[in-house]
């Protein structure tokens, strides 16, 4: 078979198109992945999972809560699977992935509702929350978190 100049010439377009689809395929397969891992860090928090947790967050983990408190990965476990509440309800609407090489921008709209274990009292919470997680190996792990309180009602 004998290739000719035009064929030869086009041969680069189509393997940077066939190239830009498998990028297009890998990153839906990736932000798939990473919503299945943001589903299961929700209900970890919500079952005070302390393994799940370990599992889904990297070892470098910066959490920060709308308070400004921030906390390392020990740190964020041990008080989100402490004895002192519970959540009565959790819920991440309007959530967007974008992957972005081997890290996931993840955003969403955190409405929460806590009772203390203690005496019973409720409160809720009503955030704006980004995510970073990051791919180390095989896993998308929970790398950083920050979140910023809104005003109740806005979403």
């Amino acid at each position: 078979m004998t290739i000719n100049r035009r064929q030869f010439a086009w041969a680069p377009l189509f393997a940077g198109v066939l190239l830009s689809f498998e990028v297009k395929a890998a990153e839906a397969g990736a932000e798939e992945t990473v919503a299945k891992n943001l589903e299961a860090f929700r209900q970890a928090q919500i079952a005070r999972d302390k393994a799940a947790l370990d599992r889904l967050c990297a070892a470098e983990l910066s959490y920060s809560h709308s308070d400004g408190r921030i906390e390392d990965k020990a740190t964020f476990i041990k008080n989100a699977t402490d004895d002192k509440s519970k959540f009565v309800s959790l819920e991440y609407q309007d959530r967007s992935i974008r992957v972005v090489g081997d890290a996931a921008i993840v955003r969403f709209h955190w409405l929460g509702e806590a009772e203390a274990l203690s005496d019973g009292k409720r409160t809720s919470t009503n955030l704006h929350v980004l995510m970073t997680w990051l791919k180390q190996g095989p896993d998308w792990k929970l790398l950083s978190r920050a979140s910023t309180k809104l005003e109740t009602g806005r979403a």
